[in-house]
């Protein structure tokens, strides 16, 4: 196989943007990362292009990616609509990866947009309640944050895990954002007040939540000897693993863990060569503060009963041994669904490149980042490893 570095990579600003549509975002966010490239890059140049989106808004939904390629000027490029709910970019990198990993493609392109203001939040809801299992699940008044609710009741009573280190991601998160200019919410979060905001399911408070989020991402990969044409400090793609598991959480023989993304891990980890001691940043889909805790477990960062004191440590903390969403991850940068994935390449690619906008949340020397994720509630995981070029 030959060796994937990504090249560039860009993003919009997360946030609330009813004016501005599903076109606009995505022309936003691929040529930011066309400015990205050192040495310059047409997007003509593109042989294959994969865009995630779950469709929140229900606009567009057939001929979906060839009308997102048109608009960022890949127009001729092979053009794949990637649909794994909120791990749909994650997907959609792991497939350019295969694609220059194999041959097939000189140039490939991943990337991801959600419009999420375009409709009321019930209708919203109708339709992310549709990444879950409609047959039971749905039917019997669940939603995502009853689920992951669950599995942090059930996270707390095998393993005593805390309330406190559970929304102490959100307050490590919100704070994490408050240096990232391109992060929805700015503001840092104290844990007293967050721990009485009004309740959403219990144990969670709305801290423990991302918020709706409109958005877009975009990466630029190539083979490792066409990148020496288009910069001196390429990221190179070391592991790629992909997994699933049963959508409805009843199925599953525990709450407390998301098979899928251990399995996803172990792929990664074996086809990088390193465990997950060699991590030096993660970003990681903490959709609900539990999400997080879980990926601590999962990716193998730490025994699963000792994950709510990475939190009380400061272990993951800018900073820490081993910091974890310096962006502000979904509950502080945003969740825009179908950008999720490659937003998080976007991060490590800069990260690794020495180049985030803002120094204080710079993370010195990093030699590995893992991007970690999750659809629904862990029927899907995508998790990818990428390497610095020093």
């Amino acid at each position: 196989m030959r060796r994937v570095a990504v090249i560039g990579a860009g993003q919009t600003t997360y946030g609330l943007f009813p004016e501005r549509t599903l076109k606009e975002l995505v022309v936003d966010a691929a040529q930011d990362a066309y400015r990205s490239v050192d040495k310059g890059f047409s997007p003509q140049e593109v042989d294959e292009v994969f865009v995630g989106n779950l469709g929140t808004g229900g606009s567009q939904l057939g001929n979906f990616a060839p009308l997102m390629v048109e608009a960022a000027g890949m127009l001729g490029a092979s053009a794949t609509h990637v649909e794994n709910a909120c791990a749909s970019s994650g997907f959609a990198f792991r497939h350019a990866v295969a694609a220059i990993a194999s041959g097939r493609a000189r140039i490939a392109v991943a990337g991801g947009v959600e419009k999420m203001s375009d409709l009321p939040r019930e209708r919203n809801r109708l339709w992310l309640g549709v990444s879950g299992d409609v047959e039971w699940e749905r039917l019997a008044g669940t939603n995502f944050p009853g689920i992951y609710a669950m599995m942090a009741r059930r996270h707390m009573h095998e393993y005593g895990t805390r309330k406190q280190d559970i929304t102490g991601v959100a307050v490590k998160n919100r704070g994490h954002a408050v240096a990232n200019p391109k992060a929805q919410f700015r503001k840092a979060l104290e844990l007293e007040s967050a721990l009485r905001a009004p309740n959403l399911a219990a144990p969670f408070c709305l801290s423990d939540a991302c918020a709706m989020t409109d958005g877009a991402s975009f990466a630029i990969l190539c083979d490792w000897e066409t990148a020496k044409a288009f910069t001196d400090n390429p990221v190179e793609v070391v592991g790629s693993g992909g997994a699933t598991d049963y959508v409805a959480i009843h199925d599953r023989p525990s709450m407390s863990e998301l098979p899928a993304a251990r399995k996803a891990a172990r792929q990664a980890y074996e086809m990088a060569g390193i465990t997950p001691d060699d991590i030096d940043l993660a970003e990681v889909h903490d959709c609900f503060t539990i999400g997080e805790i879980l990926a601590y477990g999962d990716l193998g960062f730490c025994e699963t009963k000792d994950a709510g004191r990475l939190i009380a440590e400061g272990v993951t903390r800018l900073g820490g041994r081993r910091p974890v969403n310096v962006s502000g991850g979904l509950i502080g940068k945003g969740h825009p669904i179908g950008a999720t994935g490659t937003g998080q390449i976007y991060e490590l690619f800069n990260q690794l490149r020495g180049q985030a906008r803002d120094p204080a949340r710079q993370v010195a020397g990093a030699a590995y980042g893992l991007a970690h994720n999750v659809g629904g509630s862990g029927g899907s995981v995508a998790v990818h490893i990428l390497k610095a070029y020093h």
